[in-house]
């Protein structure tokens, strides 16, 4: 396991707000069933996976999560050993709660077509952020009074910034999973680095039931499509661009260079920089 300590908050028996120290690489799969999140990388920089979504975030920015299942894969080319990730679970039941009599008036129109939402102005974020240390800090001084406080103050924050809509979605949302087509999942993660199990879930189906979809959609393997897809990118990259052979790797769903070495040499019959070299 690569979590190295976590620092948790709970409310009602639930943990609301945590800070967790990760070792990369490393990929921890999350299932927000019944509950939206705010996560803010400290200093860590991830590709999000989900059925919906496949998107990077930066150090020092925040990101809002519906619910979904996810994978959260810490990236190797990261300046420290390890990373912390600040975490708000966003209940529905609290949120209802704290806005029992009526939403902000900023977000009172209905949005439509949420999707997973990178957090703007890093400005205010960050002094949210740093209230948070200082209880993290003084967790003596942390009770569930002052915890209802912080969500209340973290979603006025969200709807000063361009938020207003995956807010209001959020706090109006039923939360139910949504549900994910084969293809559109396949469209989004041939070239990230998740398993076909992880995929499978992805998709809301068994590894099985997975296989045999994808047979059917693609016409062949899972193994096979995406190895194939990979070193056609693998290759163009090589041909087109200076890039290293490391965020070759990375850019094309391999988190091991040496493995996408392996991989690639095995298919082409030559590495990665005997391709470069043959095809400059």
């Amino acid at each position: 396991m690569n979590m190295e300590g976590a620092i948790s908050f709970n409310y009602q028996g639930r943990p609301l707000i945590e800070k967790t120290t990760i070792k990369v690489p490393y990929t921890k799969e999350r299932v927000f069933q019944n509950e939206g999140c705010f996560l803010y990388m400290k200093d860590a920089h991830i590709k999000l996976h989900s059925g919906q979504d496949n998107v990077e975030v930066q150090k020092k920015e925040a990101i809002l999560l519906r619910c979904d299942t996810y994978f959260l894969e810490f990236l190797q080319k990261q300046e420290k050993e390890s990373v912390e990730v600040i975490a708000v679970h966003l209940f529905p039941d609290l949120l209802k709660k704290l806005y029992i009599n009526e939403l902000p008036k900023l977000i009172e129109k209905q949005m439509t077509n949420p999707k997973t939402r990178i957090v703007e102005d890093e400005a205010i974020i960050a002094r949210f952020i740093d209230s948070l240390e200082f209880y993290f800090d003084n967790p003596s001084l942390v009770n569930e009074d002052l915890l209802e406080l912080k969500i209340k103050e973290l979603v006025l924050l969200l709807i000063q910034t361009n938020n207003v809509s995956s807010v209001l979605e959020l706090i109006n949302d039923l939360y139910s999973p949504r549900t994910s087509h084969l293809k559109k999942v396949i469209e989004l993660h041939t070239f990230s680095n998740l398993s076909i199990e992880e995929l499978a879930k992805l998709c809301h189906l068994s590894v099985s039931s997975f296989k045999r979809e994808f047979q059917k959609v693609y016409d062949e393997t899972p193994s096979k499509y995406l190895s194939s897809q990979r070193i056609k990118k693998a290759k163009e990259l090589l041909h087109s661009t200076t890039l290293p052979i490391n965020e070759i790797a990375y850019d094309v769903g391999y988190n091991d260079p040496l493995y996408f070495t392996r991989i690639f040499k095995k298919k082409e019959g030559m590495s990665p920089s005997q391709f470069r070299n043959a095809n400059s």
